[in-house]
């Protein structure tokens, strides 16, 4: 069996897929040429990260392809339901990065409370003139020990997320619409574990009670926060999206940004990828980084792996 890793997958992914006789090609194909190759190279399975679309034209015109596997958590890039029509097997690895994303929501909240964003750009061309007027601008931070953190989503990621927060010290508020309560396992080195119960709230009592919020939720067809949503919020509330861009309206969130409706925000996914918008690229409350919650080692090696198993358990039945 051919696999076309078009996006790439990990060393150890690929190490085991080609032990057990599959051949992984990393060659990255164009979009416009990828029915062209898949027919022309017999690929049976095709695996795409967040780059590659996989839409109508590649499902119909490719009747070798038998699976299409996403790297990664959200398959919002692949038309999911049209395919499983055409008998393909599509399928995710949704739990390989959720520490990843939520290391990157924490790494995010705590810079933004100390504006570490904005330290490290100024100390390399202020920092040797103008130290104290640096220390003075940046003197203002708060801690998160003690603060409320509103999670909107509370799946894998999310749970991951109240974790670490809790572990901080911080209150955790959740919402979610597919249950009552999560159970939060606290796994504490050399001193066992520790279960929390987390009871899910609506959306809208989230959003008055905390003074951080961060979305875990799907890719969705309209905004789940937008100046509704933020006008619920306390003034100078921080929020962070390292889910999908399109869950919160940007032109709602510039607004409450501008008004200071908002102290912060922290963003990992935009709309419009990979173009976001150049006025909150240019806003100075607000952190930003590249889609990168799932790019760390060990989740590219869980989401290779994963991938890996998946394929083999499918393709032996």
């Amino acid at each position: 069996m051919k696999i076309l890793a078009n996006d790439g997958i990990a060393p150890l992914g690929k190490k085991l897929l080609e032990e057990n006789g599959y051949t992984v090609v990393t060659e990255s194909v164009p979009q416009d040429r990828l029915v062209e190759v898949i027919n022309r190279e017999n690929y049976e399975v095709l695996l795409v990260r967040s780059a590659t679309k996989v839409r109508t034209d590649i499902i119909d015109g490719c009747s070798n392809l038998k699976m299409i596997g996403r790297g990664g958590v959200g398959v919002d890039n692949i038309d999911v339901d049209y395919a499983r029509q055409k008998g393909k097997f599509v399928f995710n690895t949704p739990a390989a990065s959720s520490q990843s994303v939520a290391e990157l929501v924490m790494a995010h909240l705590f810079g933004a409370v100390r504006f570490l964003h904005l330290s490290n750009r100024a100390m390399p061309a202020e920092g040797t003139t103008n130290f104290k007027g640096l220390k003075k601008a940046y003197a203002k931070g708060i801690e998160l020990r003690g603060k409320t953190l509103g999670i909107v989503g509370f799946g894998r990621i999310g749970q991951s997320v109240a974790s670490y927060a809790l572990g901080f010290g911080m209150k955790v508020v959740a919402h979610t619409q597919n249950m009552e309560s999560a159970i939060i396992n606290m796994k504490i080195e050399g001193h066992g574990a520790i279960a929390i119960e987390i009871p899910s709230h609506s959306i809208e009592d989230v959003l008055k009670s905390s003074d951080f919020i961060t979305i875990h939720t799907p890719a969705l067809d309209e905004p789940i926060i937008g100046k509704t949503q933020f006008d619920l919020m306390k003034d100078g509330a921080v929020i962070v999206n390292a889910a999908r861009g399109g869950v919160i309206d940007e032109d709602a969130l510039l607004e409450a940004l501008e008004s200071g409706k908002l102290a912060h925000a922290c963003l990992d996914v935009f709309d419009n990828e990979p173009n976001p918008r150049a006025d909150l690229m240019a806003m100075s409350n607000i952190s930003l980084s590249p889609h990168i919650g799932a790019a760390t080692e060990e989740a590219q090696d869980r989401i290779g792996t994963e991938l890996a198993e998946i394929i083999m358990n499918q393709n032996s039945k």
